[in-house]
């Protein structure tokens, strides 16, 4: 079958990337064209856009990029007219994916949409839209279906993709790591701010200032895929490193991680690494979300699944120094970390076991 994939950032790219490599086991004629990036592309097929081209951070960098935001839509629906797929499966990605869902249902394109937009959190309004043009959905957290079943849409919990991702890893013994990557012999305190250029910019000043009061540590910056090494190079020095592509890698060798909110604070904690999570957004976007955003006490996947606090969410004036400071000690060097450590445990239970990407596969093939 021909298959359009579009997954407009890293983290979909990963998502997307395991779920080729599932498709083309069960399917051996499968054809990709897709939107996403360096991983997808190591599946095969052909890459029409790089998501480090479409990653706007907020409502007011939208509003910014508006422009290019219409065009690669425009060119979307054109090319998926000329390609004419069997199917076409959207990886999250909403304010792009649903007006491309309408489009592709007119063309009689069979749908399947593979991890649900965060409509429990806010736009609940845009369910309807997948009700309309979605044929299938696939969740991948267990209070997703709940939230589907609630408005008359039938969906399929698939499990976590996280967890196949994290299960072909192999071991790695973190004195060869630091050789290979020039680091010193200090425990590590892993530094992830965010994938997207403006949004690490604003996160990793904030995550450095607290280099000081841990001068036994070194930190070590997980870099983004579709940022080059010399934008990092003016935030390292002799105890602050950076590494590309190796982000779990880099967890697995660290003591503890300060993380920007987002996939990374579930693959932080999958990873068995305490964490404080930490973002700050422009006033703006920030005085927008809070107003659209409902009934939702956290803002990582953690605490959100675990449906209570397990992991400290520092969120804008509370990612401070200061308190970045208190948070990181409690996981470094208190009881607080064994109990995070054990909450983990039970974060995996409730997630269920690996398969994700096969069950998915199995459902798009029958559909």
């Amino acid at each position: 079958m021909k298959y359009y994939i579009i997954a407009g950032e890293a983290s979909g790219d990963l998502h997307g990337s395991n779920l080729m490599k599932a498709l083309k086991q069960k399917d051996p004629n499968a054809e990709f064209r897709f939107w996403g990036g360096d991983l997808m592309a190591a599946q095969g097929g052909t890459l029409v856009k790089h998501y480090r081209d479409l990653a706007f951070m907020g409502f007011l960098e939208v509003a910014m990029n508006l422009k290019t935001i219409l065009n690669n839509i425009k060119f979307c629906k054109e090319d998926i007219r000329n390609h004419r797929p069997d199917v076409l499966i959207l990886v999250d990605y909403p304010g792009f994916n649903l007006r491309i869902a309408k489009f592709a249902r007119e063309l009689g394109i069979r749908i399947v949409y593979y991890i649900s937009p965060q409509l429990w959190a806010w736009k609940e309004s845009r369910v309807e839209i997948i009700k309309k043009y979605v044929h299938e959905m696939m969740v991948i957290l267990p209070f997703e279906k709940d939230f589907y079943n609630k408005h008359g849409v039938h969906s399929h919990f698939v499990g976590h993709p996280l967890l196949d991702a994290i299960s072909t890893l192999e071991d790695i013994e973190t004195d060869y790591f630091k050789a290979d990557n020039d680091l010193n012999e200090k425990e590590i305190i892993a530094l992830l701010p965010g994938s997207r250029k403006q949004e690490v910019e604003k996160m990793l000043e904030i995550m450095l200032s607290v280099r000081p009061y841990f001068k036994e540590y070194q930190f070590v910056i997980a870099g983004a895929p579709g940022l080059l090494k010399d934008f990092y190079e003016k935030y390292t020095d002799d105890n602050v490193h950076f590494v590309s592509n190796k982000t779990y890698d880099l967890l697995r060798c660290s003591k503890a991680a300060l993380v920007t909110s987002g996939t990374a604070t579930l693959e932080t904690a999958l990873l068995n690494v305490p964490e404080v999570v930490c973002y700050r957004g422009s006033r703006i976007s920030y005085a927008i979300a809070k107003r659209l955003v409902k009934n939702i006490k956290y803002i990582s996947l953690v605490n959100l699944i675990m449906d209570r606090e397990v992991v400290k969410e520092l969120i804008q004036n509370e990612l401070n120094t200061s308190n970045l400071v208190s948070e990181l000690k409690k996981i470094l060097e208190t009881e607080r970390r064994f109990e995070v450590l054990k909450d983990y445990e039970r974060l995996r239970e409730k997630l269920g076991g690996k398969g994700a990407s096969e069950n998915a596969a199995e459902i798009i093939l029958k559909a």
